[in-house]
């Protein structure tokens, strides 16, 4: 009898294929890893199909504006296009850019202005238009998100803010918004120089916001101990919200694709990456194999399985296996908890259009209403059916997936 070991147990094979879905255990269940394409890409083109010319919410003004969301579905269609070859997802993100970037590389609807972190997210598709078609309007738009960050504000230990109305603070979002476009524009534009302070914000993360119990990361820090969420000590948020958590990952996976091999700080990062991904087995529900909105509160009233949270976390660790990151049981667990997610949240309609339920639709800290970060305050937050910031990932993790069953 074959035998595996599975984070400290040693299981019979069977037992550990079927759990993962590798194995059928019913002649209507199919082996993930050998799921013909269209399994993964009907997610990308499903999007697409209810979404056809414009990447927003159609009751949503503000949707329409140059926003963070967008940037993270056109990160999940490039993703795409590079497994399977496919051009229209590639095509799908340049008509949605070029709504924005005028031929003098302005940007439509942005504000410098604001400073606001989340803008800068969209720039990786700016780079990766520039790339393969050579036009200079996409680097000149992201020449102007670059800016932004040369005179984005600080706290005194050099950490970006997360928005000009939010002094002194970071949070895990943030790094997701801004550090790997930092990083490939500075391998593309030849400024090595720019990894050294890619690498203190990650490291004023580790340093101020990682629990050292738990291994788990707080949601937001103020470097002043000023706003009413903070701890009046460490200046921490109260809670492990879930998806600050995945962005916090992705930002990680995502920075070491073009972090310099010989520089310190990518091992650094690659620490943190393979610690947080550790922690976050702890807290996984055993039964389904997904995460709750309050990762570490899973019992407690009012908690429920977060899918966002969920697929940042399985596009992180399918692709942290995929690239020697992480051991090859991550890709399984990945598998795993995909397949769950599908089976429970991924409701199909009568036509086949596909919907994500679970979804958090929007969170954070301070602000107008206040938001206090507690618990009472993040399960109260409404769900969204298909809301990008879940749809986004679903997208990312089908790609990564995909690429880890060929």
């Amino acid at each position: 009898m074959k035998i595996i070991r599975y984070h400290g147990l040693i299981l019979p094979a069977a037992i550990v294929l079927i759990c993962f879905g590798l194995i059928s255990c019913s002649s209507s269940q199919v082996s993930l890893t050998k799921h013909p394409a269209d399994y993964y890409t009907r997610i990308a083109d499903n999007f697409i199909r209810l979404y056809p010319d414009t990447a927003a919410y159609p009751s949503e003004a503000k949707s329409y504006r140059w926003n963070y969301e967008q940037g993270l579905l056109y990160n999940g269609f490039i993703n795409m296009t590079a497994v399977t070859g496919d051009k229209s997802y590639g095509n799908y993100v340049k008509k949605n850019i070029d709504y924005y970037i005028q031929p003098d590389g302005t940007i439509k609807t942005y504000r410098m202005d604001q400073f606001n972190i989340d803008n800068i997210g969209p720039g990786r598709a700016l780079l990766h238009l520039y790339s393969l078609t050579g036009d200079k309007k996409y680097l000149m738009a992201a020449d102007t998100l670059y800016r932004q960050m040369t005179l984005h504000p600080r706290n005194p230990l050099g950490g970006f803010w997360h928005k000009k109305i939010y002094p002194d603070q970071m949070w895990l979002d943030g790094l997701y918004m801004a550090q790997p476009f930092l990083a490939e524009y500075a391998k593309m534009t030849g400024n090595q120089a720019m990894f050294d302070d890619i690498a203190l914000q990650f490291r004023l993360v580790r340093d101020n916001m990682r629990d050292s119990v738990s291994g788990l990361y707080y949601h937001g820090w103020d470097q002043s101990r000023k706003e009413k969420w903070a701890d009046p000590v460490t200046g921490l948020s109260p809670e492990f919200w879930g998806r600050s958590l995945g962005w916090f990952m992705m930002a990680m996976v995502d920075v070491l694709d073009t972090f310099p091999e010989e520089h310190p700080g990518r091992k650094m990062i690659l620490a943190m990456f393979q610690d947080l991904s550790d922690a976050l087995l702890l807290v996984r529900d055993q039964e389904s194999g997904l995460w709750y909105q309050i990762v570490d509160k899973g019992t407690e009233q009012g908690n429920y399985l977060e899918t966002s949270a969920s697929l940042m976390f399985i596009y992180s660790m399918a692709k942290g296996a995929n690239m020697g990151y992480l051991g090859t049981d991550f890709l399984r667990i990945a598998h795993d908890s995909f397949s769950s997610l599908m089976s429970q949240f991924v409701i199909p309609d009568s036509s086949g259009n596909l919907f994500l339920q679970n979804v958090c639709s929007v969170a954070g800290l301070g602000g107008k209403p206040y938001r206090n970060g507690s618990y009472a305050y993040y399960i109260s937050e409404p769900k969204r059916i298909n809301d990008f910031k879940g749809y986004g990932p679903l997208i990312l993790a089908a790609a990564e997936l995909l690429r880890g069953s060929r």
